[in-house]
């Protein structure tokens, strides 16, 4: 596992962005976990986020695309965030975008927020974690219509490896609908991995209980 992978791992416990117990999912699922990008409030935290995503998208996508698309209302922060980590990192500029979750038609009006998508434009999307594929559905349509555009991925923080709709995860049907790559800084088998019965700054954070946890999840809502 690289190191930034690791990092990112501890980086979210330590953030209280990644917590383990017993959750109620919007699908309603009876989670033994919860990932929770709102937890990054400071600074310091949005520009390490930042990083992460940014190395994670050199790793996946490269860099040969023009503009980071950050869904409302979570996906701000993290494009503005990757954005100028990319520009510190890499020496690349990149133009940030979102989409608006009422139309403005006064001033900077439009659907669109930070700068507009152009013919031939392409487009790597950001979010924090997708369990549904709700939130691309809604912002699909509205990055196509901007013109001939071409989507290059999108990059979430942790792949949840649960299913979706169908027997496939999230980020699969996401790719098998739309046609572009879906990947993940990290996935929880990669957390499970550096986590279980491995001490983490005097404790044990993914103890024999809350693995049997975690199997009983993804016997019910694991990928096949």
């Amino acid at each position: 596992m690289e190191e930034y992978k690791k990092e990112f791992i501890e980086f979210m416990i330590d953030s209280s962005a990644l917590k383990f117990g017993d959750f109620t999912l919007k699908s309603g699922r009876k989670s033994p976990f919860f990932m929770n990008a709102g937890a990054y409030v400071t600074g310091t935290q949005l520009k390490k986020l930042g990083e992460y995503y940014a190395k994670a998208i050199h790793d996946n996508f490269g860099l040969d695309f023009d503009v980071l698309f950050g869904p409302s209302y979570k996906g701000i922060p993290l494009a503005v965030a990757t954005s100028m980590a990319i520009s510190e990192l890499y020496g690349v500029d990149v133009r940030y975008c979102s989409n608006r979750k009422e139309i403005k038609d006064h001033g900077d009006a439009g659907i669109l927020l930070g700068c507009p998508i152009h013919d031939k434009d392409r487009v790597v999307i950001i979010e924090d974690v997708t369990t549904s594929g709700k939130s691309i559905e809604e912002t699909f349509p509205i990055i196509k219509a901007q013109g001939d555009v071409e989507i290059k991925g999108l990059i979430v923080s942790l792949n949840r490896m649960e299913r979706g709709k169908t027997t496939r995860s999230a980020l699969e049907e996401i790719q098998e609908k739309y046609g572009f790559p879906a990947r993940a800084i990290v996935t929880m088998a990669e957390v499970t991995e550096n986590l279980y019965q491995k001490p983490y700054k005097g404790q044990i954070i993914i103890d024999e209980r809350l693995k049997a946890s975690f199997d009983a999840y993804y016997k019910e809502y694991g990928v096949s």
